[in-house]
């Protein structure tokens, strides 16, 4: 009887949710009806698992599902992946995970169909950080997984909302190949890989801890989250129509376009940064395009985004970029044309500059700067002269 065998795969969860699905008759045999007695879905309870065992069979059966104070051993993830159409799963109480000597890991993997992923009050997700981080991020030193959480082929007007993340090991959020899907409302805390630890040769322990990475995806909305990082805030390096708004990065690297060149896809279009602050950020608003290499950038805006002060630089479209350094020299394979940079003001720090501006021969036009004033630092650098930079004061 399949309400038998859920409630062995299950274990000790409370499976009311699997009720709905059953097709027994009273007596317990199939007669392919609906179960009179049986409760409809939308009252149905949810399955709740307490232990890390009871995940895979929650995932398969259940369409609302709880995970409470999961402790995923060394060596294993949250497999989110097959959740069927419009299951719910909220987070509660502490998620800890295990350690895993791997850099291809993924400690917790998302794909579905209308799908909400939420945390109840409270819920907190630790990723155990402070095992790998040695100050080189994904560019060397200990084997750590390269994403956090690995968000695949997720559509249908899905949710991730309201989760508490901290001490991810290097990049938290790869969202890929997904369509109308909502981020909001959630608190991602790397803070405590600002602190150099024995490993990190004095500089912060954390490194390329970007907050979400998005690649090849289209109708994107990120929007109400806090991030505070040691990398992009939000980095995006391929996909259409996306909006970032109501943001507050700390300590990142900004709001960033790219790095473009060298992958797979190198197409941005559509890209709307809004409503955002970022503190202590090394750059503001960010285009950045690898050096040698070929792809398109257009349509994107800048606009009501508050710079507090901006380490590095706080306008910064740059064509030399490289993972290792800028070489200083651009190229002009990738193609930046209509960037509206709107309503953006602030300060940047003593030795930064409020403008860098690095286009190759002819690969940027259109861009154009509108109620924008960013003060302090030092001289800026702009090589883009059709529509003219700024000027700093």
């Amino acid at each position: 009887m399949r309400i038998r065998l859920a409630s062995i795969l299950l274990s000790s969860c409370i499976t009311g949710a699997l009720a709905s699905h059953s097709s027994s008759g009273s007596d317990g045999k199939s007669n392919g009806k609906p179960n009179s007695k049986t409760p409809p879905a939308s009252t149905a309870e949810p399955c709740i698992c307490k232990e890390y065992s009871q995940i895979a069979a929650a995932v398969a059966n259940c369409t609302d599902i709880v995970l409470s104070n999961i402790a995923a051993p060394n060596g294993s993830s949250i497999n989110l992946s097959g959740l069927k159409t419009g299951t719910t799963v909220t987070f509660e109480g502490l998620t800890t995970f295990g350690w895993v000597n791997s850099s291809s890991f993924n400690p917790i993997t998302i794909s579905g169909e209308g799908i909400t992923i939420t945390a109840k009050k409270g819920a907190v997700i630790d990723g155990n950080g402070q095992a790998y981080w040695d100050g080189l991020g994904s560019n060397g030193g200990l084997p750590k997984p390269d994403h956090f959480i690995v968000v695949d082929k997720v559509t249908g007007n899905s949710v991730i909302e309201k989760l508490y993340i901290r001490n991810w090991p290097v990049h938290l959020f790869d969202i890929t190949g997904c369509e109308n899907v909502v981020f909001q409302d959630m608190t991602l805390n790397n803070a405590a890989g600002d602190a150099p630890n024995s490993r990190s040769n004095g500089l912060a322990a954390a490194h390329n801890s970007d907050g979400f990475d998005v690649s090849s995806s289209y109708n994107i909305t990120i929007r109400r989250n806090f991030v505070h990082n040691q990398d992009d805030c939000v980095a995006i390096t391929s996909g259409n129509n996306m909006t970032v708004s109501g943001m507050t990065c700390e300590g990142s690297h900004g709001l960033s376009i790219g790095s473009i060149g060298g992958k797979s896809n190198n197409n941005v279009t559509n890209i709307h940064f809004a409503d955002s602050l970022l503190i202590n950020t090394q750059a503001g608003a960010r285009i950045k395009t690898n050096y040698n290499y070929t792809g398109f950038i257009s349509n994107i805006t800048y606009e009501n985004i508050v710079l507090q002060n901006i380490t590095q630089y706080g306008i910064d479209i740059q064509q030399d970029y490289l993972n290792g350094g800028p070489t200083g020299i651009p190229s002009n394979g990738v193609i930046i044309e209509n960037v509206l940079m709107k309503k953006i003001n602030g300060y940047v720090a003593s030795d930064a500059q409020p403008y860098y501006i690095l286009c190759g021969d002819g690969s940027c036009s259109n861009i154009v700067f509108e109620d924008v004033k960013v003060t302090g630092g030092e001289a800026s650098s702009c090589n883009y002269k059709v529509s003219g930079c700024p000027v700093s004061s």
